[in-house]
């Protein structure tokens, strides 16, 4: 194994993508996360059907889920509970996204488990919150990170439709919070002796990533103003379409600093003596009217054309809107580390990489996804279970061995 967390031994009990999400971070880090999924597998596994029906992998399972081992577990049967109450034990990490209501009957709520394990990390990611009317409530991201933290409504036009998120936008950005805590808990339990309950929710997720617009409500009382393309009041940090269709960003946030280079890549210097646009103020009362300036000279060279004039001016910022085949072909993204190989029992397949790199301490994934239970006859041998125990448990439907080839 490699990376820094490397000999950390974490039991997961997630599904869909919050929770395993978090596992498969620090799986990627080089935690020996062991996933507890039912017989019937994590309904994550879905995804394959979902896309496009019976396809040959599962690309959105295999992100959050490569490197980890399988046991497959009927937790509604006491030697299941208990065989899960044995790998926690053993364990320094416990992860989880089932809801309090479920855990608790289970006997695997936080304060049931960190009560009989001090030294354990417990990681609970919810929905809303661990505390409230709606501690217990269902939520996917759509919901709670997107919907009711208020992202969709201030990324709406006005008498426009609420836009969509991409697939697993604010699980993902959730799963990165969730391993940052584990960490910190972690790098605490090191000090102390003492694990913790360590948690986070989506809703909490989506209000820090709009957390500009609601410190600003919170501390002045009123909104952050939703701006339009053709409104902008810094036409310095909009979006334009160059004559070939392509569309960039103007990332000029400084105006004073990054109103000339854009004057002179445009070729009209003479704009920075306007009275029109001399001044940020004056920029943004007359945002309309040089906006629609600007969209008429964007309008006649390429992109391609376009950024040979950008790149004679080193203070001008700007980026490509990049479609996904753009993006793919972006050297940014080539040189970037977004990409691992994943070893697949032949060769290697590419697959998107967790975002941070350790230059000490560098990580590589081991496997792609197990399949259902791939592990389970090795789980149970290295937590003590004999092999005629094991036998009896599998023949009982307690534990499922994988051997259906389900994935």
């Amino acid at each position: 194994m490699s990376g820094p967390m490397t000999g950390v031994k974490v039991v997961e009990l997630g599904i869909w993508v919050a929770g395993p999400a978090t596992g498969g971070i620090l799986a990627d880090w080089g935690a020996d996360v062991v996933k507890i999924e039912p017989p019937s597998g994590d309904p994550a596994r879905l995804f394959r059907k979902i896309l496009g029906g019976d396809l040959p992998s599962n690309p959105p399972f295999e992100l959050d889920n490569r490197s980890k081992r399988s046991i497959a577990l009927d937790l509604t049967d006491a030697d299941g509970l208990g065989i899960a109450l044995d790998l926690i034990a053993e364990a320094d990490v416990f992860v989880t996204n089932l809801r309090i209501g479920a855990l608790e009957r289970l006997g695997l709520d936080a304060e049931t488990v960190c009560g009989r394990l001090p030294r354990l990390v417990y990681c609970h990611i919810t929905g809303y919150g661990r505390e409230g009317d709606d501690a217990d409530r269902a939520a996917y991201d759509i919901a709670a990170f997107w919907s009711r933290s208020g992202i969709a409504h201030l990324l709406t036009e006005p008498g426009g439709d609420p836009p969509f998120q991409r697939g697993g936008m604010g699980d993902h950005s959730t799963g990165i919070s969730g391993a940052a805590a584990v960490s910190a808990a972690l790098f605490d339990r090191e000090r102390t002796g003492e694990g913790q309950l360590v948690s986070t929710s989506l809703l909490r997720q989506g209000v820090y990533t709009i957390g500009f617009d609601v410190n600003t409500m919170l501390m002045w009382g009123t909104p952050m103003r939703l701006g339009t393309r053709s409104t902008m009041g810094n036409p310095c940090m909009n979006n334009y379409t160059a004559g070939c269709g392509s569309h960039f960003w103007i990332v000029g946030l400084d105006g004073e600093r990054h109103w000339p280079p854009l004057a002179r890549a445009v070729g009209h210097p003479e704009w920075m003596d306007d009275e029109r646009f001399v001044t940020v103020r004056e920029r943004a009362i007359n945002s309309t009217e040089l906006i629609a300036l600007l969209d008429e000279v964007f309008a006649t060279r390429t992109m391609a054309e376009w950024e040979e004039a950008f790149d004679a001016e080193p203070e001008f910022f700007w980026s490509p809107i990049n479609d996904l085949e753009s993006l793919l072909g972006d050297p940014a993204f080539q040189s970037s580390g977004a990409m691992v190989e994943v070893p697949d029992g032949s060769s290697s397949t590419l697959m998107v990489a967790s975002p941070v790199d350790f230059a000490g301490t560098p990580w590589e994934a081991r496997s792609t996804a197990p399949g259902i239970g791939e592990h389970t006859r090795e789980v149970l041998t290295q937590i003590g279970r004999s092999e005629g125990e094991i036998e009896a448990l599998l023949a009982a439907g307690t534990a499922t061995d994988g051997e259906g080839g389900l994935a």
